[in-house]
């Protein structure tokens, strides 16, 4: 006779299925969540390289000037600028000058984004408009926005008017070319469905043509912002009384080394600060595209 294998009856012939389910979702969660470790050491040795240069050229300067390689008079000690930067920013020194500029800034920026996203959205999508406009846009965007200060303090005079203009002018630029190559590289495909499901002009340029175009115009945006600083800091250097600008040429004039390095730094922080708002706006709008 044949042995035959038995099976007590309480044993199931197969695993619970539940029991698979709870196993399969802990297999899932545990993945992702090596996954996200990672990811997190990713993120954090692109950080320490990115960092590495920051650091290496900060210690240069704090070393320089300390070992005889600089003149201290002249490149003060990094921890002797910051020293001068904090207190500058606890007596609201700094923050007058900032407030003032950035003020400025914001106007020009602004009014440069209103004027040339409708111009770049007018010049890339219909041909007539770049045929008139664009010869005129291209002879004055290769003139650089200093050269033409002395003109705006002659014809607007040496106020706030100039200022807000000079910033208008170099802020235009970069946002109308952006906004151009953006609305020119949208996927004909897309335009071509958009328009066969019978959507209007007003609407495909709000569904279609926008969207595609985002990430390409607040490329120029981010220049634009950049520059706005840049270059309002040159003009404020020219017959301001207040500002970035007037402030590190008036502690250069006055000798006071240490103020205008603080200065300087305080630039940079700006530039900065806008620059990751810029990008933590442009994420948001362009969410759509992690999808």
């Amino acid at each position: 006779m044949t042995a035959t294998a038995t099976r007590p009856v309480d044993q199931p012939a197969f695993a619970d299925p539940p029991t698979l389910g709870r196993r399969s979702a802990l297999a899932v969660a545990g993945s992702q969540g090596r996954a996200a470790g990672r990811r997190l050491r990713r993120a954090g040795a692109t950080v320490l390289r990115a960092s590495a240069a920051l650091v290496v050229f900060l210690a240069i300067w704090e070393l320089a000037p300390r070992l005889g390689l600089a003149d201290p008079v002249f490149l003060p000690p990094l921890s002797t600028v910051l020293s001068t930067f904090g207190g500058l920013l606890a007596d609201g020194t700094i923050g007058a000058q900032v407030g003032t500029s950035l003020a400025r800034a914001a106007a020009g920026f602004s009014i440069a984004v209103a004027v040339a996203i409708p111009a770049g959205l007018a010049i890339g999508w219909y041909a007539r408009a770049a045929q008139y406009l664009g010869p005129f846009f291209e002879l004055f965007r290769n003139t650089a926005a200093l050269a033409l200060l002395p003109v705006f303090i002659l014809v607007l005079g040496i106020g706030e008017t100039s200022k807000i203009a000079i910033v208008v002018y170099a802020c235009f630029f970069p946002v109308l070319l952006s906004t151009i190559t953006g609305v020119r590289t949208v996927d004909p495909l897309l335009v071509r469905s958009a328009r066969s499901l019978g959507l209007s002009s007003p609407a495909l340029f709000a569904k279609v043509v926008l969207p595609s175009a985002v990430p390409t115009v607040f490329t120029g945006i981010r220049m634009a912002a950049t520059s706005s600083i840049l270059v309002l800091v040159a003009a404020e250097m020219v017959g301001a009384k207040a500002g970035l600008g007037y402030y590190i040429t008036y502690t250069q004039f006055n000798f006071q080394i240490p103020e205008m390095y603080a200065g300087i730094v305080t630039i940079a922080l700006v530039g900065v600060c806008v620059n990751g708002a810029l990008v933590l706006v442009e994420r948001r709008l362009t969410r759509w595209r992690a999808a």
